[in-house]
């Protein structure tokens, strides 16, 4: 049986992972308080006004000690409490002032790329990797496999997903696209499957690079792992729900 093994959520992109026990999706939306806001740098255009691509915010990819941080979201107040092996830790109101968080994150920001300037947020829209509100499906087999060949053991982290589930064969999740997904009492439907870039060479605990996880992907024949999928259905879902095709 397929089952849910893992839920995360990342509440400002790229700066922190936070575990959950469950939560309820809602249709049409990306996970509740995943990808919320997203740090765009001095070079980018993005306002808010709407949804625009990774390459207007500060990310892993560019910044690899920003892979250590965990982040928690209190979702009533909206504060966000962040951690990170080099720093102290830091909470904030990701909208209001946000020149503390600024000078916090500077000491571990590469000075060579483009700085850090502000924080966006689109209503009703997580600021997802696709041009569409999605939320990420990996497969702990497929983890496994990459984990086999590159020979010793890596942390889930590296992907950024967010449902984890087990049960299935190695890749499987690839034969899912426009299939429909039952897991707890929400229906998702896989649109496209996650390609990938350096931050996955990049180890969530030091945030330094350790791993060739592009060269394994490739000696599958590309560059992916996981499946970001639409929600069609909302509801509830949390650990050890069933997962089953319908």
């Amino acid at each position: 049986m397929t089952q849910v093994t893992s839920l995360w959520r990342h509440p400002i992109k790229s700066h922190g992972r936070e575990a959950v026990q469950s939560t309820t999706l809602i249709a049409g939306h990306t996970m509740p308080g995943d990808r919320v806001w997203a740090v765009a740098h001095d070079a980018s255009s993005a306002d808010g006004s709407a949804w625009v691509s990774c390459g207007n915010f500060s990310r892993v990819s560019k910044a690899p000690a920003l892979m250590a941080m965990t982040a928690t979201l209190n979702d009533v107040t909206g504060m966000v409490t962040l951690n990170h092996p080099k720093l102290a830790e830091f909470t904030f109101n990701p909208d209001g002032d946000i020149a503390p968080f600024l000078d916090w994150v500077r000491p571990i920001m590469p000075s060579d790329r483009a700085q850090s300037a502000r924080l966006v947020r689109v209503p009703d829209r997580g600021m997802t990797d696709s041009d569409f509100p999605s939320v990420t499906i990996c497969n702990m087999s497929s983890h496994r496999a990459v984990q086999q060949k590159i020979g010793f053991d890596l942390s889930i982290h590296r992907w950024r997903g967010n449902i984890w589930l087990d049960g299935l064969a190695p890749w499987e999740e690839f034969d899912w696209m426009d299939r429909d997904i039952r897991i707890g009492d929400a229906i998702l439907r896989p649109m496209e499957r996650t390609d990938r870039c350096a931050a996955t060479t990049t180890n969530p605990e030091t945030g330094l690079r350790d791993a060739d996880i592009l060269s394994v992907l490739d000696s599958y024949g590309h560059r992916d792992f996981s499946v970001r999928a639409e929600v069609i259905q909302g509801g509830h879902i949390e650990i050890d729900n069933k997962a089953e095709l319908i």
